[in-house]
């Protein structure tokens, strides 16, 4: 079997709920071995964000969804001795990871100040929702508040309503941007033997993500209007209605526009100066759509899609969950894996030298606390049964 990338690299998980559990997932699919560090007797607040539980047990989807390849440790921080725990596990770790509020965890020596001082090659990175400084880093935030405040809402929707993406997006950028930060600085790390602090927004990151939408603001002073399920280049770029169910076809140069008129026997509207040119077609959008929804409405979906592929025009199912995980694409390309009988989402990383090793379910809270313990913070049997008494693990 290939060695792993991260295969070596051992991270302290203190965080909780999405954004950075993803991140540590990330991690631990490359191969890092992830202690995920929880609250004896509640854990990681997301165990209960159900319903959907797992079969027979009551653990939440939505933890499920962000914690596989990890072990579960718990130790209570806000005791003394929990913290002398946590000191040992980063005495001996490569990456901590936290998504605490500002100054919550130097209250209890737990800052990356603190931390450094006893392993001076610590990657110490701290999630947060306005990040460490500025007039409101105090604050608490989610998912929904940074897609407003960034300006994701603002160019998502229809004309007459702001819109939130369905999923919970800032979180899931703000995972991937905390994992390829973390290995930045192990890169860092390894050349100069020096940890560093990463400090990590999500509203920074939601702003990040609306990449050429807020260049093309930032260069023409030009608002962006909401449009829907239609798109911001060539046209046309969007949702259609067929004459049973919905797809999304792009034809948003002057070859693929042609494609789409002999697809739908629509060679005329090539001679139209209206629709002959990528920037015509922009300028007149308003009255190619109507035309071209007019025609999709003749078919089914599925004949459209047939047609459509014949001609080289690229267009897709707009899928529900069920017709994703039945497509022979998404098959093929093995997206769907079973860990422990649990059925998951794959990592998409296709690595040829260094593979995602395989996938073990996410653990149930504290399953690896004595294991755990006993390896790295040098607690014995005896020792470990008086903590877990006090209620320090």
């Amino acid at each position: 079997m290939p060695s792993t990338a991260l295969s070596g690299i051992r991270v302290l998980d203190l965080s909780r709920i999405l954004a950075a559990p993803l991140a540590t997932q990330l991690l631990a699919d490359l191969g890092a071995e992830v202690i995920k560090v929880e609250r004896p007797g509640t854990g990681d607040d997301s165990r209960t964000y159900g319903p959907p539980f797992a079969a027979g047990t009551d653990t939440a989807a939505f933890y499920l969804s962000c914690n596989r390849n990890k072990r579960s440790v718990t130790v209570n921080h806000a005791t003394a001795e929990g913290q002398e725990l946590i000191r040992a596990l980063a005495a001996r770790s490569d990456v901590l990871v936290e998504n605490f509020r500002v100054g919550t965890l130097a209250k209890y020596g737990l800052d990356h100040e603190s931390l450094s001082e006893i392993n001076p090659r610590l990657v110490y990175l701290s999630v947060t929702g306005f990040g460490q400084t500025g007039p409101y880093a105090r604050r608490p935030g989610y998912d929904g508040i940074f897609q407003a405040m960034s300006g994701m809402m603002s160019v998502s929707g229809h004309p007459d309503e702001p819109m939130k993406v369905g999923i919970s997006m800032v979180d899931i950028l703000t995972g991937l941007y905390a994992a390829t930060a973390v290995l930045a600085a192990l890169r860092h790390r390894d050349a100069t033997g020096e940890g560093q602090f990463i400090d990590l927004s999500l509203l920074d990151c939601g702003l990040a993500s609306l990449s050429h939408f807020a260049m093309n603001y930032l260069v023409s002073g030009e608002v962006p209007e909401r449009r829907g399920n239609g798109g911001y280049g060539g046209i046309p770029s969007q949702a259609f209605m067929c004459s049973d169910r919905p797809l999304f076809l792009v034809a948003g140069n002057d070859k693929q526009f042609a494609a789409l008129c002999a697809a739908a026997d629509r060679t005329d509207l090539l001679q139209d100066p209206r629709f002959a040119t990528t920037s015509a077609r922009i300028a007149h959008r308003t009255e190619l759509l109507p035309v071209l929804q007019a025609v999709l409405r003749t078919r089914t979906r599925d004949e459209w899609l047939s047609l459509l592929d014949r001609h080289d025009v690229p267009a897709g199912p707009c899928n529900e969950l069920p017709d994703v995980f039945a497509d022979p694409q998404i098959r093929h390309r093995e997206m769907l894996v079973e860990a422990g009988g649990l059925p998951l989402l794959a990592n998409p990383l296709r690595l040829s030298a260094t593979p995602v090793g395989g996938y073990a379910p996410p653990p149930a809270l504290g399953e690896h606390t004595a294991e755990v313990l006993c390896e790295l913070a040098e607690v014995t049997e005896r020792q470990l049964k008086e903590l877990r008494a006090r209620g320090v693990v």
